[in-house]
């Protein structure tokens, strides 16, 4: 038995690095690779052309169902999950994982699941940890997991939160990967029952095949915590696999602690500007009302219209004031990354 399944997980700044690990990969090499890159739904699902473009090996925008062959790049279709079954692959629309359908983890997780020890992991560029998890599961269940050295990585923070959560097996630039992933497919692994599957895998894959997550026994996962999912706003569990914490929601939505910041971060944003607006459109209004009564000699009224509409103009100035000076923090720490 030979590790024959690749799966390969990147975000911001994925394609050119896609283009360079499958460009260093032989006409000959012996096992499947599977792909997924973030990307909106809307996205044109150009990936698979372009990876086809870049190396020796055939590659596809992946359909549910399909039987996998060694030599054969299988991509994440836009908005739908990758996850791999005995022999075949599968697109779902199961719920988002860390705010993105497709998601690392899934692809990750099922991976090992069925393959156990003839699994290579690899996590590339990008903002973030999704595949942070999903490498720790492929790591438990005796495969072999590979780090982009954040050093060479276009945008480090995805494989710098693998490194600081997974015992990676591998951390190296992005242009030794291809040269790895060859030799490795050459080593003799156990048996894929080598390593007993957790009920909690089986579960959160059951989920992202879209089981509901109800019935596939997600309550058992975790703990409620004290936090509400950003996208349903139902009661999200607190999940432990060794240092990490994530947390999933009954309807089956996942996060990280980055991804779940991520969102809430954006959930506030929007908060601070809808107020903004209110306090705004409040001011337009009492104003006009200000206007109007003047004309009708109403100037008492008027007055007071016009000191409400300076301390909504006030309050709203104060508001706005908050907003950007967060948009500027948060740019900062962009930066920095």
């Amino acid at each position: 038995m030979r590790k024959d399944i690749i799966v390969v997980g990147a975000s911001a700044g994925g394609i050119e690095a896609l283009r360079v690990l499958v460009g260093g990969l032989p006409k000959d090499f012996a096992a499947a690779v599977f792909v997924v890159l973030h990307t909106s739904p809307e996205s044109p699902g150009l990936l698979a052309d372009i990876l086809k473009r870049s190396g020796r090996l055939p590659a596809v925008s992946a359909k549910d169902g399909e039987r996998i062959r060694p030599g054969r790049i299988y991509v994440a279709p836009p908005d739908r999950h990758l996850l791999i079954e005995p022999g075949v692959v599968r697109v779902t629309r199961g719920p988002k994982e860390n705010r993105f359908r497709p998601a690392v983890d899934p692809l990750f997780r099922s991976a090992a699941q069925v393959y156990g020890p003839r699994v290579v992991g690899v996590i590339l560029t990008g903002y973030l940890d999704d595949g942070t998890a999903g490498l720790w599961t492929v790591k438990q269940l005796g495969g072999t997991t590979v780090v982009q050295d954040p050093r060479d990585a276009l945008v480090p923070v995805m494989p710098q939160n693998a490194l600081a959560h997974v015992k990676v097996d591998y951390c190296l630039p992005l242009a030794e990967i291809a040269p790895l992933l060859v030799r490795l497919t050459t080593e003799a692994v156990a048996e894929e029952g080598a390593f007993q599957v957790p009920k909690e895998v089986e579960i959160e894959v059951n989920i992202a095949k879209e089981q509901r997550a109800l019935d596939a026994g997600v309550l058992t996962l975790g703990e409620p915590s004290n936090y509400a999912c950003p996208e349903c706003h139902g009661v999200l569990l607190q999940l432990k696999e060794g240092t990490l914490f994530r947390f999933r929601c009954h309807t089956g939505h996942a996060y990280s602690i980055e991804s779940l910041m991520a969102d809430i971060t954006e959930k506030m944003d929007d908060a601070l500007w809808n107020s903004i607006r209110a306090f705004e459109e409040g001011e337009m209004f009492m104003r006009q009302m200000a206007e109007h009564l003047g004309e009708s000699h109403n100037g008492h009224t008027a007055d007071a219209f016009l000191k409400r509409a300076e301390e909504a103009k006030r309050r709203g100035a104060l508001m706005r004031q908050v907003a950007t000076n967060g948009e500027a923090t948060k740019t900062g720490e962009g930066d920095k990354t």
